[in-house]
């Protein structure tokens, strides 16, 4: 990929392992063309928008699918939910998830718990940093933010404390139902529930980005 793509990849290449100040965060669904796709591309907008740093305070964010799309673009109706929210779709490559990724990631959030449970049966130690999205967000939820390094630890601090500290929560804090920690796939569907599940994405995703970098969205 080039420019700000999905992770600055082009096709199945991978990119030099990130600096030691760096933390990578991947999310993976099935095709990396709906879901992964927005979810990347809606945090890298909170992101940048929170921390007025092109770089993240040190964040890389990037997405694949388990059955990726390679080299496909992001699917229509997404790129319309990403405008939606004002972030950028452009320059949107599809991948397929690969052991690298894996192995590279500090953070894996998955749509389903299939997704999660495939990224955890690739082995290199994933269990304790692969999740559901919206498991994640339900411990983060539980977190208290002061137990957390402050902003000026850096957000890559941060950042894997509060990986660590979702891992510790996760035995405790059970889902409510058997579907609370899924995103439904939208592929093929209409855009009306492309917009539904982008509403749902990003309301999982607002804690997390509070979380991560302690500064809340702005009103």
């Amino acid at each position: 990929m080039r420019g700000i793509g999905n992770g600055g990849e082009t096709g199945n290449a991978v990119p030099p392992g990130p600096p030691r100040d760096a933390f990578r965060i991947l999310y993976v669904s099935t095709g990396n063309v709906c879901r992964s796709p927005i979810t990347e591309r809606l945090t890298r907008h909170a992101l940048a928008d929170r921390l007025g740093d092109p770089l993240w305070g040190g964040l890389i964010v990037e997405s694949a699918g388990t059955w990726g799309h390679e080299g496909a673009p992001m699917e229509a109706n997404a790129e319309a939910v990403l405008a939606d929210f004002g972030a950028d779709a452009s320059g949107f490559v599809g991948r397929e998830l690969l052991d690298e990724h894996v192995i590279r990631a500090d953070l894996v959030l998955t749509a389903t718990r299939d997704h999660r449970a495939q990224v955890i049966s690739m082995g290199h130690s994933a269990g304790l940093r692969t999740f559901t999205l919206k498991e994640f967000t339900r411990l983060v939820r539980a977190i208290d933010p002061a137990t957390l390094p402050p902003l000026e630890d850096g957000v890559v601090a941060r950042a894997r404390a509060l990986v660590r500290a979702a891992a510790a929560l996760r035995g405790w804090l059970l889902a409510p139902t058997a579907d609370a920690d899924e995103v439904y796939d939208p592929y093929g569907a209409p855009l009306p529930f492309f917009r539904s599940i982008g509403d749902e994405i990003q309301q999982a995703l607002d804690p997390v980005v509070t979380a991560l970098t302690g500064v809340r969205a702005r009103t």
